[in-house]
């Protein structure tokens, strides 16, 4: 996953941890012998349009509306299909009442007609507080959680980690994000909610507890599900 910075100051480009504090819980009750945060790459305000999720201050993000309402009276000026005309007109009065695209409930065929184009406000944009910036490690949770993506846990022997997915994806595709041959091989996942985790005290408790259940290919993935995967090799 790709985060730009637009118009903020301080926090160096890279790699960087989500420093969720549910895999910090997780690895006191779970024995590992490291914890590996998931990271997400940070890049500057010129990969903006090819990012998941822009970090802006408040004042930043009226100014990426404002790029993408021009663009759009632009392009109507040079009248474009009838398809097109009235997504765009649709989205520039959502635009003008200064609401994001991505805010604005559009559905997949109307995303499809202006498709061709690349718009900042289609992104998430995570309004950043100096408090935020200052601990943007931790920031980067709800960086994530508004740019669509959600957490798995694998957890016990070699390392405790945490693993980004797309909202919505199924056991298999969250299998696929550790390798591509498990995606292949999918048989099941074994899923111990978080709530249920923390409840019990930990991983063998929960199992005591049948708090563990079997998920074939069809489930779909809840956040911070605590995960094995079994597949064919």
């Amino acid at each position: 996953m790709k985060v730009s910075l637009y118009g903020i100051s301080g926090v160096p480009l890279g790699k960087h941890k989500v420093k969720d504090a549910r895999l910090d819980l997780v690895d006191k009750l779970v024995e590992a012998k490291k914890k590996t945060y998931a990271s997400v790459d940070v890049v500057g305000e010129e990969e903006a349009l090819t990012s998941e999720a822009i970090v802006v201050t408040a004042e930043n993000r009226f100014d990426l509306i404002f790029k993408d309402l021009e663009f759009i009276e632009t392009r109507l000026e040079r009248n474009p299909p009838e398809a097109e005309k009235a997504v765009l007109a649709k989205i520039k009065a959502q635009l003008e009442a200064e609401r994001g695209i991505a805010e604005q409930g559009l559905t997949p065929e109307e995303l499809q007609t202006v498709g061709a184009h690349a718009f900042y406000s289609a992104k998430a944009l995570v309004v950043a507080s100096p408090e935020d910036v200052a601990q943007f490690d931790e920031f980067l949770v709800r960086v994530v959680h508004e740019a669509g993506y959600i957490s798995f846990l694998t957890v016990g022997g070699p390392e405790n980690r945490a693993w980004l997915i797309k909202r919505g994806a199924t056991a298999p595709e969250a299998a696929g994000s550790i390798h591509t041959d498990m995606q292949k091989g999918f048989i099941r996942a074994e899923i111990i909610s978080f709530a249920d985790l923390e409840a019990a005290g930990g991983e063998t408790q929960a199992k005591r507890a049948n708090k563990l259940r079997l998920e074939t290919k069809t489930y779909v993935m809840q956040d911070c599900d605590i995960t094995n995967f079994r597949c064919n090799k």
